[in-house]
């Protein structure tokens, strides 16, 4: 048992040394740039584009945030401007999609995935749930009632203080990654070497089957569902690796998680908003599944005559 303890412990930290050289860069550098003009400029440009999803032009500020800092700085934006409660349950199902696309892109990506397919993939479901919402609701015109207020710490002064404070920011978040991988890993080496691995692929065979992949692709679906793709992505690609996960089934998987992801912590985030979040983990639900299954549909429409061809 401490053979597999330390087995466990050795791949966490290795996945853990892969994963920060990503995150560690990624957010030092999206956290100087926060205060610097080229932010203002982002917010400017996405400003005229706001109305056509609903939302009024101070939703930019969120907007942008979420997608390049992550939904805590895109929540703590949000609690600081009135909105409508048609714009928060808007701005709310968009950032679930799309947020933290470059840290989650650039750490997926280790596994083989296309960044451009995600990126396409997250954006888009983003602006047709915010357009179904603008064009389908015409309710929601009342201000919208926070559950509660969280009051920011006033931002750095001076590229010392800015510096500082984004060393600060990218080092929590090697922290984070840290104490939650490790233990992950950890624990997956105990149910491979027990073979639990194989008993826990049985139970998600149905779903897996239903979404179009191999049962191998099971582990890979239940990291990233739980944990995230940050997170989550040391399990999914050492599962592309020793678990012989195919291309196909890995993009699937891909396309099932960059709908629906961290779903406890990326849902519970949003309950600061005062609105019910059941509906967004089942929008996302929702939204993963019938993507995912058309996908593995089409392509199996485009295969079958591409492997007759080959055949012949």
């Amino acid at each position: 048992m401490i053979g597999t303890l330390q087995r466990g412990v050795i791949a966490g930290l290795k996945t853990s040394w892969a994963l920060g050289k990503i995150i560690f860069p990624v957010t030092l550098v999206l956290a100087l740039l926060q205060p610097t003009p080229l932010f203002s400029w982002l917010i400017d440009f996405v400003t005229p584009l706001m109305k056509w999803v609903g939302l009024s032009g101070d939703a930019a500020v969120p907007l942008v945030l979420g997608n390049l800092l992550g939904l805590y700085a895109a929540i703590g934006a949000m609690l600081t401007i009135e909105f409508t409660v048609k714009e928060v349950l808007i701005l709310a199902i968009m950032l679930s999609f799309s947020h933290n696309l470059i840290v989650e892109s650039s750490v997926a990506s280790r596994t083989g995935m296309s960044v451009w397919l995600m990126l396409a993939v997250r954006i888009g479901l983003a602006v047709v749930s915010g357009l179904l919402i603008a064009h389908l609701w015409d309710g929601g015109h009342e201000a919208a009632q926070y559950g509660f207020i969280t009051h920011e710490a006033a931002p750095p002064v001076g590229w010392g203080a800015i510096a500082l404070a984004a060393l600060k920011k990218a080092a929590t978040g090697i922290v984070q990654l840290v104490a939650i991988v490790i233990p992950l890993m950890t624990i997956i080496q105990v149910l491979k070497e027990r073979h639990w691995i194989e008993t826990f692929s049985r139970w998600m065979a149905p779903v897996t089957k239903m979404l179009g992949m191999s049962t191998n692709t099971s582990l890979t679906l239940a990291a990233g569902f739980v944990f995230g793709l940050a997170y989550g992505a040391g399990v999914m690609i050492q599962a592309a690796k020793e678990d012989g996960v195919s291309k196909r089934d890995l993009t699937l998987a891909f396309i099932f998680l960059v709908s629906c992801h961290a779903v406890v912590e990326d849902t519970l985030i949003f309950v600061p908003l005062g609105i019910p979040v059941w509906p967004l983990l089942v929008i996302r639900l929702v939204t993963a599944v019938l993507l995912t299954m058309a996908v593995a549909f089409l392509w199996r429409r485009f295969e079958h005559p591409m492997r007759k061809e080959a055949a012949s």
